[in-house]
């Protein structure tokens, strides 16, 4: 090979055997294996080959488009390669770990709002469409409405998933962004196995199951899965040939991804958690042997920080611990979990900083003997070392404030206002045994949790 173009497609097919699947074989096509980690490189070689083929592309020309991650980052792939300035409108509830790919492939990413609809001037759509309109020789590929996205799954992923299953498949479940997926295995498969049903998994917040189900919808809500439902009906998807429809909400998606990780070994992102969820609860639904398949449609280590992160999802309100009625319920990072990031009385300004910065922490709690004897934070650092690079080797004992104010656990809610009105955090203990600190941000994510139970 002599590309690493040549990489994308004939991605394997594993057949899930440690998840309840009914009395169905439930199949899961990894293309998460593709080059660029998800089936959206298929999407992006097509369109960029097509774009070629038509003259909308030129060497040395840009590319502009609007994505929720996944066909950005095949379009960086490509775009490298052959060597095409790309501009990337994304929401700004994706990853950083997709952000920083993108960046790394060399695409120019402009972050937008994710809280509006379409028609929204901060939409990601209408912005990534005006800002092609206002960039001399841009040329928008517009993944929603090119023929040649739906084209790529008729052509590669369709025929190859029957080579693969023999030609044998009773139910196809897959998700709807673009809606190239769906419009492209649907039209290969009318032709060669129109017995195959088209089963939509669709994140609770989107209106594409209500259409599938009602023929009409209303408001769209929100959502934390990245990459599929939608607030509009993208014109490629054919959702008249869906047979059924089924809503998983951020929770049961992200808990599906884990468990696939945690008992097939597969890392696979968000979008997958929600496909997987809808075939497990279709295939557990079943009376009677059938033949399923499903995506991974993406890499999960685009989600390390997310997803796979336990603190972020206590923060989000979709992982709990038992309460305890005290103030250890505000705790984000608690230390009896090894969640705290400390300092010890010996460490240097330098590692101090350098945790700092690898956490993304203003201040760190300096212990001795599961007691904190100090605070120390980035102002503490700038008066120490006052521009000289050499103080850094300081010990973390001449810097820190020792004067700390903690609550015992069992010390009223109220008790927190006052530490902060002081603009400090509150220092929890037990018999002055460190349980962890709680922040202005731990106290309202824990209201707004409490909210929506």
């Amino acid at each position: 090979m002599h590309s690493v173009s040549e990489l994308i497609g004939q991605t394997p097919v594993l057949q899930l055997h440690k998840l309840d699947t009914g009395p169905c074989a439930l199949f899961l096509k990894l293309e998460n294996q593709n080059p660029g980690g998800s089936i959206k490189d298929r999407v992006a070689l097509s369109m960029i080959n097509e774009a070629e083929r038509l003259g909308h592309l030129r060497p040395g020309g840009t590319i502009i488009e609007a994505t929720a991650g996944n066909t950005g980052l095949g379009l960086a792939l490509i775009a490298a390669q052959k060597g095409y300035r790309l501009v990337l409108v994304v929401p700004d509830k994706m990853s950083r770990e997709k952000i920083f790919h993108l960046r790394a492939l060399g695409a120019k990413v402009v972050l937008t709002r994710s809280d509006v609809n379409k028609g929204h001037p901060a939409y990601y759509q209408d912005y990534a469409r005006r800002l092609a309109q206002e960039t001399p020789g841009a040329f928008y590929i517009d993944q929603f409405n090119n023929d040649a996205n739906p084209l790529a799954h008729a052509t590669t992923t369709a025929p190859e998933l029957f080579e693969q299953l023999d030609g044998n498949i009773d139910a196809i479940v897959v998700g709807v962004g673009s809606g190239g997926t769906l419009g492209g295995l649907q039209a290969w498969f009318a032709e060669h196995s129109p017995h195959t049903e088209f089963i939509l998994a669709d994140p609770v917040g989107s209106i594409l199951a209500d259409r599938v189900e009602h023929g009409h919808y209303g408001e769209a809500g929100s959502w934390l899965v990245e990459g599929i439902g939608e607030d509009f009906i993208p014109p490629l998807a054919h959702i008249d040939g869906v047979q059924k429809a089924l809503r998983i909400s951020d929770a049961e998606a992200f808990a599906t991804a884990r468990a696939l990780l945690q008992t097939e070994g597969v890392l696979a992102g968000s979008s997958t958690g929600t496909l997987l969820a809808a075939a497990l609860r279709y295939c557990q639904a079943q009376t009677s042997p059938r033949r399923v398949v499903t995506f991974a449609c993406d890499s999960g280590n685009k989600y390390l920080s997310k997803m796979f992160n336990d603190d972020w999802m206590r923060q989000q309100g979709l992982l709990s611990r038992p309460e305890h009625g005290d103030l250890t319920d505000f705790i984000a990072l608690r230390h009896d979990e090894g969640a705290t990031v400390i300092a010890a009385l010996d460490d240097t300004l330098a590692t101090v900083l350098a945790r700092m910065r690898l956490h993304d922490f203003s201040q760190l709690p300096v212990l001795e003997n599961g007691r904190v004897v100090g605070i120390v934070d980035e102002w503490d650092l700038i008066r120490h070392v006052q521009g000289d690079r050499r103080r850094f080797s300081l010990p973390v004992k001449n810097a820190m404030t020792r004067n700390v104010e903690t609550l015992d656990r069992h010390a009223p809610e109220s008790a927190l206002s006052a530490i902060f009105d002081r603009g400090l955090v509150a220092v929890i203990t037990d018999n002055d045994r460190f349980l962890g600190l709680i922040t202005r941000s731990d106290l309202l994510t824990t209201w707004r949790n409490r909210l929506e139970q």
